[in-house]
């Protein structure tokens, strides 16, 4: 009885021992998942990718009893963990504020791709801007790329419109007497969602020629990675084009036609690979359930396991 007893006592630590191994798994591989719904840019996720390799080597290294190697590769991870919190600071700060708000299944969903612009609205966005640039006329144009934005990143959300992008009502919105000339318009996918928003603007430092809008454009576009932002200035009449708080200007219509069609355009570049690593997960939990069970000798996890691989391949 008593060498039963220890020896159910050992199965317990060692089984204890492999069961926080096992969520230790699963936590990283859903604080993973969470950070690739966030950032949904495939050429964002080879730094990741690359972040976590080094991640990986450094553990390795310190398991194979490698000091110098392990404090080169610690050394490296550190200074990369910076560079990724100033290169991708708008993805964690909206990975903080969903996470200080408790919206933890917004966590684990990947916001809902744009519709891809068209060639035929991409026209009527140049040619609306060509028409404003030649007049002389005011303009900031908010395009949705690769998902919805959250109003809250406005400092007012504007009026609702929900009209369809024709370069007649681009014209209208921004002649100098309606009342939403002042503010920036919302383009998502084939609609124009919005008019009259007010942006906040960029504390960077900029040239003393830039005005209210291209400032308000270099802000949304830090603020937000999933838009970029065609201004239109009104002294000069000039045209802009902010993405990541970067502006690119002055811009010919070609150019800007071209730089639209690239990164409006349907892409390889831009789409969402996180849902692959939640199949990923499930089989590996559906692996660690069977083991378990094995080592337990419990016939329901093995039948949960079987139910699971089932749905799995359904």
């Amino acid at each position: 009885m008593r060498d039963w007893w220890k020896q159910w006592l050992t199965n317990l630590g060692w089984s204890q021992s492999l069961l926080l191994g096992t969520l230790d798994i699963v936590l990283v591989l859903a604080l993973t998942y969470m950070i690739l719904v966030i950032i949904s840019e495939r050429r964002t996720l080879w730094m990741v990718r690359g972040f976590i390799i080094l991640m990986l080597a450094s553990a390795l290294s310190n398991r194979l009893g490698l000091p110098l190697l392990n404090f080169v590769l610690e050394k490296l991870v550190i200074g990369c963990a910076v560079a990724m919190a100033v290169a991708l600071q708008s993805e964690f700060r909206r990975f903080l504020e969903q996470l200080g708000r408790g919206e933890f299944r917004q966590l684990f969903h990947p916001s809902s791709l744009a519709v891809p612009k068209s060639d035929s609205v991409i026209d009527e966005i140049v040619d609306a801007v060509k028409e404003l640039s030649k007049n002389r006329i005011g303009a900031l144009l908010i395009v949705e790329t690769t998902g919805p934005i959250d109003e809250r990143d406005f400092s007012v959300p504007g009026v609702k419109l929900n009209a369809e992008v024709t370069k007649e009502l681009i014209q209208t919105i921004f002649q100098p007497k309606t009342l939403l000339h002042d503010g920036a318009t919302l383009i998502r996918g084939s609609r124009i969602i919005a008019s009259g928003i007010i942006l906040p603007l960029s504390g960077r430092t900029a040239s003393r020629q830039l005005g209210t809008r291209h400032r308000a454009a270099m802000g949304i576009t830090e603020r937000v990675e999933n838009c970029i932002c065609v201004v239109v200035s009104e002294e000069t009449g000039s045209i802009s084009l902010a993405e990541r708080g970067i502006l690119n200007r002055p811009l010919t219509i070609r150019k800007l036609k071209e730089s639209l069609e690239a990164l409006l355009s349907p892409t390889v570049d831009r789409e969402a690979v996180a849902p692959g690593l939640l199949s990923l997960g499930r089989q590996i939990n559906t692996k660690a359930l069977a083991l378990v069970s094995r080592l337990l000798g419990l016939p329901r996890l093995r039948r949960a396991t079987r139910t699971t691989a089932s749905r799995d391949k359904k």
